[in-house]
């Protein structure tokens, strides 16, 4: 088995934490285990990419894209985060780029369906 040496001093680590812990400690889920259930159905996208793992790694700067509710929740990470704090504290976490609620565009919950198909 081969071991990695470390980075050298000029080049620290960039540092990353686990998509489900980084959810979670952001408040988005009640539970960590809701926010890796959530991670593993493939609905969040990180940095433009579909993400179906949740230890995916979050840097600072990354884009999360997902849906929560019956919105599409858009957020640029702030920061990591030690701890699941109080929701102020997980607010600092990230910058919500989602559109404001009057400029949001609806969500269509009952589509209309294509011509010839029945419901």
């Amino acid at each position: 088995m081969t071991r990695h040496a470390p980075p050298p001093p000029d080049h620290p680590a960039e540092a990353t934490l686990r998509l489900d812990k980084w959810l979670w400690h952001a408040r988005f889920f009640k539970s960590r285990s809701q926010a890796a259930a959530f991670c593993a159905e493939g609905r969040a996208r990180l940095n433009r990419r579909h993400i179906d793992r949740p230890s995916a790694a979050v840097r600072v700067g990354d884009v999360l894209t997902f849906p929560l509710g019956n919105a599409i929740r858009v957020v640029r990470v702030r920061a990591l985060g030690q701890r699941r704090g109080p929701p102020a504290e997980a607010r600092t976490l990230y910058v919500d780029l989602t559109a404001t609620e009057g400029n949001r565009a609806p969500v269509a919950l009952d589509l209309p369906s294509a011509p010839g198909l029945t419901r």
